[in-house]
Order: C-alpha cells, then sequence, then structure tokens
C-alpha cells in the first residue's frame, strides 16, 4: 500500500503533463490546418512545428487519420469556447442571434485561427472526400448551423422574428453572409468585410422582424 501511494503524485503529474502536451499540440494543429490545410497536416509537418520528435508525437496519434480526427475536435472545442459559449451569455432570442454573428465575426478579427473559419477551411477542401474525417468536419459545421437556427427559433417565440418566416432560411442567409466575410477577410486581411457583413446581417434581421 505504502509503495503504491508513493507512486501516485508521480504517475498523477505524468499524465497531467501528457494531457497538457497532447493540448498544446492539437492546438497548434489546428492553426497549421487552417493554412496548409487538414490534408497537409501530417505527423511529421507538426512534429517539426511543435520541436518534436515524430517518435515523440507517435506517442500521442498512431496515424495521420487519428491526428486528423483529434485536430477536428480541438478546433470544435475552441470554436465553441471562442463563439457559442461566448454567445450564450447573451438571453436566448434575437439578442443572441445577434451575439452568435459577432462572436463569429469577433473570432476572424482575433486570429484565433491565422487562416480564418477552421471548419470554413476544411469543408472547403475535403467536402468531396468521403471518410471519417469529411464526417467529423461536417458534422460540427452541421452544429454551428443548428446553434444559429435555434436562437432564430427562439427569436420567433420572443416575437421580435416574424413566424412566418422559415428559421434555417434565416440561419442559411446569415451564415452565407459569415462564410463570405471570411473568405474576404481571410484573402484580403481587410476589416471593413466585417463591417459589410455586419450590416448586411441588420438588414437580414430587420426585414424579417415581426
Amino acid at each position: 500500500m505504502s509503495n503504491s501511494t508513493a507512486r501516485t503524485p508521480s504517475s498523477r503529474r505524468q499524465r497531467s503533463d501528457g494531457a497538457r502536451s497532447r493540448e498544446a499540440i492539437l492546438r497548434e494543429a489546428t492553426r497549421l490546418v487552417t493554412v496548409d490545410g487538414i490534408e497537409g497536416l501530417s505527423i511529421g509537418r507538426l512534429a517539426d512545428a511543435v520541436g518534436m520528435s515524430k517518435s515523440g508525437l507517435f506517442a500521442h496519434f498512431r496515424s495521420k487519420e487519428e491526428l486528423q480526427l483529434a485536430t477536428i475536435g480541438a478546433a470544435d472545442a475552441i470554436f465553441r469556447a471562442e463563439v457559442i459559449d461566448a454567445a450564450r451569455t447573451a438571453p436566448p432570442g434575437l439578442t443572441r442571434v445577434r451575439a452568435l454573428c459577432e462572436a463569429f465575426l469577433a473570432h476572424l478579427e482575433r486570429g484565433v485561427f491565422p487562416g480564418g473559419c477552421f471548419f470554413a477551411s476544411v469543408a472547403a477542401e475535403i467536402d468531396t472526400h468521403p471518410g471519417p474525417v469529411r464526417d467529423a468536419a461536417i458534422a460540427s459545421a452541421a452544429s454551428w448551423f443548428a446553434e444559429l437556427e435555434t436562437a432564430v427559433k427562439d427569436a420567433q417565440h420572443e416575437g421580435t422574428i416574424d413566424s412566418r418566416e422559415s428559421p434555417d432560411q434565416i440561419a442559411f442567409e446569415l451564415d452565407a453572409y459569415l462564410l463570405l466575410a471570411n473568405a474576404q477577410f481571410v484573402a484580403t486581411a481587410d476589416p471593413s468585410t466585417l463591417d459589410r457583413a455586419r450590416r448586411a446581417i441588420d438588414r437580414t434581421l430587420i426585414t424579417a422582424a415581426a
């Protein structure tokens, strides 16, 4: 019993260090993907970026696909924290619709991912490549769209968006403005593209008002 107890703090520290190391590795991987693409992400490329050996990375990821899937999972967690969770501090309804759109644009402005929206980047690259990596990326993108649509429905329930409007159509239009702003901002680094998206979003919501 005493020997087991003596080893416990050390083993806990090792597990904690391993978790932190994996988190740091995946955060760097999410950044690389928006610049080099998900197909360009490899054990060797990531090892160079984080200053590790390939064998060190193999302790975390046994294959390129495993690395890609873990990276998508990490990007989803980052996006949720930076965009969805940030917007959920706003009350449900029209205020949250606006908060979601603004949080999306703000994460572009802050350069959370250097190549813009992670999932827009990945979807454009692999949307015609069936498999688990595509499925994971599409599922995350669909989750974001569902969050927008739910916020629109809540706004209809509170009476700030006309109940005769189609919530999925409004969510589609808002998402389209956000994705176009993302593409233009990545290409030009011109913040006015984000302001144009804000004005377009305002116009859509004013038109859809009850």
